[in-house]
């Protein structure tokens, strides 16, 4: 018998608990698919990667996920999930450091009802961003993506970057004042 710190596979549980973890599991990926699909996305620009690493994001957690839930404590497991999509977009980048990488493409806003002037004018002000993101550090990057397309709260970028409340606070004040400085430089501001 296990210990209740041990690491059990999925497969070592018994019918009636791998059936409980399984929808406990269900019902995890359904409320943070969209999350971990856009985090990634964000990281890696391209659609097919993104789906790629999305799917590795939930095997991983699958396999981890009876000992996270019983180390949590009570504590959401999504800064967990998306510490798990953030060590593999680093390996992504890591292993495809060798080969030349695409810039981001077709950037689209959020849907929303425009004249053509203004979703024309909000696709060059997200091309923008986007590409001022790149010329940001990656810790710097992806504490703005967590905030701001995940819509994180410090405490879980916190969680998920392994750092403290405060340095987390202190690292998307910079960020966000640097990626403005660098957007009013291009404006001629």
């Amino acid at each position: 018998m296990s210990g209740p710190t041990e690491n059990v596979e999925p497969g070592d549980l018994g019918p009636a608990a791998k059936a409980e973890l399984d929808r406990a599991f269900e019902d995890f990926y359904r409320a943070h698919l969209r999350d971990v699909y856009s985090y990634a996305y964000y990281r890696v620009g391209n659609h097919h990667d993104a789906e790629d690493l999305t799917e590795q994001a939930f095997l991983q957690a699958y396999r981890h996920f009876d000992r996270a839930r019983r180390e949590s404590h009570g504590r959401p497991l999504r800064p967990w999930l998306i510490r798990i999509a953030h060590n593999l977009a680093s390996n992504y980048y890591r292993d495809r450091s060798r080969r030349p990488q695409t810039p981001l493409e077709n950037a689209d806003p959020i849907a929303a009802r425009h004249d053509t002037v203004a979703i024309a004018e909000g696709r060059e002000e997200l091309r923008q961003v986007m590409a001022n993101l790149e010329h940001l550090s990656d810790d710097r990057r992806e504490a703005l993506i967590m905030r701001f397309a995940l819509g994180m709260d410090n405490r879980e970028i916190a969680r998920a970057l392994g750092r403290s409340d405060g340095a987390t606070k202190v690292l998307i004040h910079r960020a966000i004042k640097q990626l403005q400085e660098k957007m009013s430089d291009e404006r001629g501001e």
